[in-house]
């Protein structure tokens, strides 16, 4: 279907012309209606529309106001997310300080996303409509909350965001399947409680199903909270998985196996919708939405992602099986903004959550599911995961050789392990990217050098890192192309001591000074999340160390900032106390 001008109604006055008397289905996100399939509202959107659903958006309702009921009641359901980014992450620091800036809000002031945003747009539709249709929520903030879980901001385990949201069904994952066979559910009136991917809430507890440690247990005794993150997190995969049950106060949270693996076909019928690539208008009007400077004339190639760092959500939301498009698909998306107005000849990033984990995946994991008692990059890459850069070689090329295109840039993250473990086409994969993908940098997220912290956190070893730079600036003689490198400081397992190593590291071997360095932020169901709550190595049992002093996290940050005869670990606390005023 080609792309066409017509938005989804997000006004009464739109729903009157399409000769609507009301919405089957209203969309309430966190983030403004950016149509295009980088905003997930938008894709479960117009996954809708073309099934027949009549759909509508309400984005970035205002709390104050009866702004949700602009639109009436829908007919079918209510579908509520926070948006792209847990809002608690979206509106505060690791530090805990409010964000001023928000790039999903036009004109880029942090004053539109509500805290706990799931939970607040639920109640907010409650109180406009008493006894309203079903509420599902949905999205990353409710997908990474469906269980008990770590909560950083108030420092203690919640409930699963479907009990203290009061929602009805919860879909988790990335979605699209889960919420067109709940949609058919409720149109045809048929049982939903059999749907994959789905979250409710039951007295009865399914037949099959494995008990998770109930959410008083989990307060109640850490050990508890690790044996039910275990149990959670390798029930993941949509191939082994059990469906889980959790009992809540009186009742069960119950969690059906998640979503198929979308084939390549889905994929691209999900991409290839008639997304505008625009903010509406009714949003546009309020300002410049900076999102849109990000993924402006940029191709998602594939999601998911098998490096399963711990301190990151993707393994959870997205899965750890690769489902990709087919080069075609990709082609097709890069001719709509070639062939549109004003394009300036540039597509600014071709790639994914691992920009180059496309085309490659393990035939014995999309066969058989994901294995239980080891991962498929860490600590070194399984004999059975294949590193094989042939296809995204050749998609690269087909793209930056099209007509009309001036310019192919890779702004996604990459494994250069992989690169590195790839002696076949990895070197030129290499080459692509340092002779046309890159523009004066190349970013890459080593995120620590230290073998203890790396082993922590789910990442290759620093020597990995070392032969990998050798690597790049071999072939980036008499170029003025460098690398970045992203790192973290006070990750679970992290001292003043590594911090200092790192310094060090970064300045004799890498001849650098980060200066992409940010603190770690416990994200919810995440492993580092657990080690973070509990102190302990949930892989063995061991305590490790945990920084949880905000000046000492911040001086662990500076460490990385100050030259190596200068730092004073004491000092850098007392300079952190008095730039706060304490």
């Amino acid at each position: 279907m080609m792309v066409n001008n017509t938005f989804l109604p997000v006004t009464q006055e739109e729903i009157s012309k399409l000769g609507w008397d009301r919405p089957d289905v209203i969309l309430v996100s966190g983030d403004t209606y950016l149509d295009s399939p980088y905003n997930g509202t938008a894709i479960i959107g117009r996954l809708l529309t073309e099934a027949g659903y009549r759909t509508a958006i309400i984005a970035q309702p205002d709390m104050d106001t009866d702004d949700i009921a602009r639109l009436g009641e829908p007919k079918l359901f209510w579908g509520v997310s926070a948006g792209c980014v847990d809002s608690m992450v979206a509106n505060y620091t690791a530090s805990k300080k409010k964000r001023n800036t928000d790039d999903f809000t036009p004109g880029g002031e942090n004053n539109r996303r509500p805290d706990r945003a799931v939970l607040a747009y639920t109640n907010l539709i409650r109180r406009h409509f008493k006894n309203t249709v079903p509420i599902v929520i949905g999205g990353i903030e409710a997908s990474l909350r469906r269980v008990t879980h770590y909560d950083f901001w108030s420092d203690s385990l919640r409930k699963s965001v479907l009990f203290d949201s009061k929602a009805d069904y919860l879909v988790y994952g990335m979605g699209e399947k889960s919420i067109m066979a709940l949609a058919d559910a409720f149109k045809n009136g048929t049982d939903v409680t059999g749907i994959r991917g789905l979250c409710y809430i039951s007295k009865e507890v399914p037949k099959g199903y494995l008990y998770l440690p109930a959410h008083e247990e989990c307060v109640g005794d850490k050990e508890k909270f690790m044996q039910m993150f275990n149990t959670f997190y390798k029930n993941n995969d949509p191939i082994t998985a059990k469906g889980l049950v959790q009992r809540v106060d009186s009742r069960y949270l119950v969690q059906n196996p998640p979503s198929e693996t979308p084939l390549r076909t889905e994929m691209n019928s999900y991409y290839e919708l008639p997304y505008t690539y625009k903010v509406h208008p009714f949003y546009a009007k309020q300002g410049a939405v900076r999102a849109l400077d990000t993924i402006r004339n940029s191709v998602t190639t594939h999601r998911g992602c098998y490096g399963e760092c711990n301190f990151c959500a993707i393994a959870v939301h997205q899965g750890t099986t690769i489902a990709e498009r087919t080069e075609a698909s990709v082609i097709k998306e890069v001719k709509r903004f070639r062939d549109a107005e004003n394009f300036n000849g540039i597509i600014n990033d071709v790639g994914g959550p691992t920009a180059n984990m496309f085309g490659m995946e393990c035939r014995k994991k999309k066969d058989h599911g994901r294995c239980t008692d080891k991962r498929c990059l860490f600590p070194q890459k399984c004999p059975q995961m294949p590193a094989d850069h042939r296809k995204l070689n050749s998609l690269l090329s087909a793209v930056r050789t099209m007509s009309g295109v001036r310019r192919v840039f890779v702004a996604s993250g990459i494994r250069y392990d992989i690169i590195m473990e790839d002696k076949q086409f990895g070197g030129q994969y290499l080459d692509n990217l340092v002779n046309f993908h890159i523009s004066g940098q190349m970013k890459i997220a080593p995120e620590h050098t230290q073998d203890s912290v790396l082993g922590h956190m789910g990442k290759p070893s620093a020597e990995v890192l070392k032969n990998f730079v050798a690597e790049f600036q071999k072939r980036n003689k008499g170029k003025k192309q460098y690398l970045t490198y992203y790192m973290i400081a006070a990750h679970p397992g992290c001292t003043i001591k590594d911090m200092e190593d790192l310094k060090r590291f970064t300045s004799k071997e890498l001849r650098i000074n980060p200066e992409q360095v940010q603190i770690f932020t416990p994200l919810p169901s995440t492993y580092s999340a657990l080690m973070y709550y509990t102190g302990k190595d949930p892989f063995t049992g061991k305590d490790i160390f945990v920084e949880k002093s905000p000046q000492k996290r911040q001086a662990q940050k500076d460490a990385l900032a100050t030259a190596d005869k200068q730092f004073k670990p004491k000092r850098a606390i007392q300079q952190v106390k008095k730039r706060k005023g304490r």
